[in-house]
């Protein structure tokens, strides 16, 4: 035993002093991101979920919620970052000697082919610890490591996009099940409208003051708006369908209620200055884990390059027909081997240069990636911005043309007014308040589009 224990040791000693090395790169975060440091996902997952608290929409934080629980895709990226932790927590028990315990029974009759052992039964047994340990010399082990772990990080930051996209998901189609709910009531609004007309115009014919063709121009557009009711109402169904699926329940059971309010912003937007935003977009941030981890990749395929030392080792009794246990049969062994690929060279710099070009397309693909998150937000908040000066316009434009049908509609009634007047301030109101009710669809979606883009980190003031 004191043999075993010494040699052990001896062992242990000499693979210490020698795995002080790890060949291959040390992984430096790119120029362009270095003063960066990427927030936690989790803590990045609460303030996406709080920054819709500014709406104080109720339904919307509930669909929210909800859907942070059940939808199913959540789930699935939740245990991807489970599995890429224990893939890691498996690469790091490498570096750590491994064991069994066995005990064996064999029996055996004429073991040779000497005629002394003709007839003879033999029998023995054997049990003990048998240990193994892959010495990592040169750090290949610890770079399958640090790959490892990169890649679990990356994980945990596809879960937390999983998140924004999930949130972003259920915001947009909230908005368009409200936007379908706002048209088709401004839909039903304009009815009522074309019907006062209508009424007024068949009065009119009745009394000999009008005639066949105004009535008739006057239907035209009222069953125009009547035939876009059923988009509208589809509109909605693919909506509802939408969210449903989304939070894991079946069409047709979500309870939003009837009254058509897109939600809209208290506060505005703002861009902090001097705040870097990338630090919250996990595309940039899972790029660079990628490069991380391919970096890692080269120092694995240069190991191959040296040689691999590897120790193994039993401690423990075997035993003959006697099947005692004692000093006599104790037993132990300790057997290091050093393997080398040097025949095979060619092959192992062959994926070095592999490892080497995965290493430099993680770069570009980051590199890239960056410059299109930069460029997304821009975009972003200068569509919103443009989208919210559409509508205001369009705001005033329907407010002139709900005045300029009235002023119409009391002249044609009292007879001082063209029909035609009339008709083109009906054709003129009826666009501008359906366009209204699109663009404050647009200018919610496209706010969504912000949060999206800047990774849920954008502030209000």
């Amino acid at each position: 035993m004191r043999k075993f224990l010494y040699h052990s040791a001896l062992a242990l000693l000499v693979a210490a002093s020698l795995s002080a090395c790890a060949v291959g790169p040390d992984y430096q975060t790119p120029a362009r991101v270095a003063d960066i440091s990427f927030s936690s996902p989790y803590q990045q997952a609460e303030q996406a979920q709080s920054w819709w608290q500014a709406f104080d929409d109720a339904t919307l934080n509930q669909l929210i919620s909800r859907a942070l629980q059940e939808n199913r895709t959540l789930a699935q990226a939740r245990a991807n970052v489970d599995r890429a932790w224990a893939v890691f927590r498996d690469a790091n028990n490498d570096l750590l000697p491994k064991g069994t315990v066995d005990a064996g029974y064999q029996a055996s009759e004429n073991g040779t082919v000497s005629s002394l052992d003709d007839g003879v039964i033999n029998r023995g047994y054997s049990g003990g610890a048998n240990l193994s340990w892959d010495i990592d010399l040169f750090g290949k082990i610890r770079r399958a490591t640090e790959a490892a772990e990169a890649q679990a990080q990356q994980a945990d930051i596809l879960w937390h996009d999983a998140q924004v996209q999930l949130i972003s998901q259920v915001a947009t189609s909230y908005g368009e099940y409200r936007g379908a709910q706002l048209r088709l009531v401004v839909a039903e609004q304009n009815l009522q409208n074309l019907q006062q007309s209508r009424a007024i115009v068949l009065a009119r014919l009745e009394a000999g003051m009008a005639s066949e063709l105004e009535l008739a121009q006057i239907d035209v557009q009222l069953h125009q708006v009547q035939a876009a009711v059923p988009a509208y109402r589809v509109a909605l169904l693919t909506a509802d369908a939408t969210l449903s699926a989304l939070l894991a329940q079946r069409p047709g059971t979500l309870k939003l209620g009837a009254v058509p309010h897109l939600p809209e912003l208290k506060q505005p937007v703002a861009v902090v200055a001097g705040e870097n935003y990338l630090r919250y977009r996990a595309d940039v941030a899972s790029s660079e884990r990628v490069l991380a981890a391919r970096t890692a990749q080269i120092g694995v395929a240069t190991a191959d390059l040296y040689p691999n030392l590897s120790v193994r080792g039993f401690l423990g009794f075997i035993s003959g027909p006697g099947l005692t246990v004692g000093g006599e049969t104790q037993s132990w062994s300790v057997a290091p081997t050093l393997s080398w690929q040097a025949a095979d060279l060619g092959s192992v710099k062959a994926r070095i240069r592999q490892a080497e070009a995965s290493s430099q397309m993680a770069l570009a693909q980051f590199e890239q990636q960056v410059f299109n998150a930069i460029n997304e937000m821009q975009l972003s908040l200068n569509s919103y911005n443009l989208s919210r000066e559409q509508q205001l316009s369009t705001e005033l434009q329907w407010q002139a043309s709900n005045k300029a049908v009235q002023i119409a509609r009391q002249r044609y009634n009292a007879g001082s007014g063209e029909f035609l007047d009339l008709l083109d301030a009906e054709r003129e109101l009826l666009r501008s308040r359906d366009q209204l009710a699109q663009l404050q669809q647009q200018s919610f979606t496209r706010l969504v589009g912000i949060y999206r883009s800047f990774g849920g980190g954008i502030q209000l003031i």
